[in-house]
């Protein structure tokens, strides 16, 4: 359960965080997601990166019960797999920034479920 708490002290304010910057700030996180998906090599850096920190999300807390916990190990696996997507078949992660930037609601959208999570590991980690 240390663990679990740490984690969620690391990754909730994170969570938050960007949560409340793609709204405040939406036209730079434009700009970031435009020239990301133009870098071949920052796409091969996100992956690599991606796949490092969630194999190391999931080696230090693979927890699978019914409650917030599940959280964590679920940012985990979910990163494995984008960081995969993303070495693998770029192409996918191109074509899903574009269409995240043809629909300005998606970056609203996935602030929300940012701060949602972020909110609910920081009182975990925190309050709890």
């Amino acid at each position: 359960m240390q663990t679990s708490i740490f984690i969620a002290q690391l990754l909730g304010p994170v969570f938050v965080v960007v949560g409340i910057a793609v709204p405040l700030k939406p036209q730079m996180f434009r700009t970031i997601l435009q020239e990301f998906i133009r870098s071949a090599v920052l796409l091969y850096l996100a992956g690599f990166i991606g796949l490092l920190g969630g194999t190391a999300l999931v080696l230090t807390h693979n927890v699978w019960v019914p409650d917030w916990r599940l959280i964590i190990t679920l940012i985990g696996w979910f990163t494995i797999v984008r960081a995969l997507i993303t070495i693998f078949q770029p192409p996918w992660i191109v074509a899903a920034g574009t269409a995240i930037l043809a629909h300005r609601g998606v970056f609203v959208g996935a602030a929300v479920v940012d701060l949602i999570i972020g909110l609910v590991l920081s009182y975990f980690g925190y309050a709890g």
